[in-house]
């Protein structure tokens, strides 16, 4: 998907990102919600997707989650990760969005959003570049310029932070 079949179009709107933002169940997660018999909430994140998103941290383009959930496994990633950019419990995440901007000081177009379900709708219409996970809504999927090959949760994450750093000319410092 993101290397081999990303038109020009894509590619010079990928060159200007300073700011990746992700949702998390469905993105940076399965989507599946595991409880433990103690009723606590377990989620599970991808080791390839929080190399990437390290790597792009490290090249210069900041991070952040907007999700409508609010969960202490998220926040305990986020700063494993290093990310600062931390939105829980956001119902409107246009509202986040705008927040976001005003608060770094950027233009929508300097921004990139990945989601996977409608929630994520107004956020991916709001800034320069929306992606995607193959199990995403069929309406959010026909709305991004991109969707990963790998699944959410499994490396999806890591494909968009991989071409995001080619695109930048930056992958040959970070991809061998």
């Amino acid at each position: 998907m993101l290397f081999n079949q990303a038109p020009d179009k894509v590619l010079t709107s990928a060159a200007n990102i300073s700011l990746l933002l992700l949702d998390v169940d469905g993105v940076l997660t399965d989507g599946k919600l595991y409880y433990s018999s103690s009723g606590e909430e377990i989620k599970a994140f991808s080791t390839l997707d929080g190399h990437g998103l390290k790597m792009l941290m490290r090249s210069g383009i900041t991070v952040g989650i907007i999700t409508g959930r609010k969960s202490p496994a998220v926040e305990n990633r986020c700063k494993e990760l290093g990310i600062t950019i931390l939105y829980q419990g956001q119902h409107d995440k246009l509202v986040s969005l705008r927040e976001i901007l005003e608060q770094h000081n950027l233009q929508p177009e300097q921004v990139a959003y990945a989601g996977d379900d409608l929630p994520d709708l107004p956020v991916i219409r709001g800034v320069g570049l929306g992606f995607s996970v193959p199990n995403a809504h069929p309406t959010v999927r026909i709305e991004v310029a991109a969707i990963a090959e790998w699944p959410a949760g499994q490396g999806a994450v890591r494909e968009i932070c991989d071409f995001l750093l080619t695109a930048q000319k930056k992958g040959s410092d970070y991809l061998a």
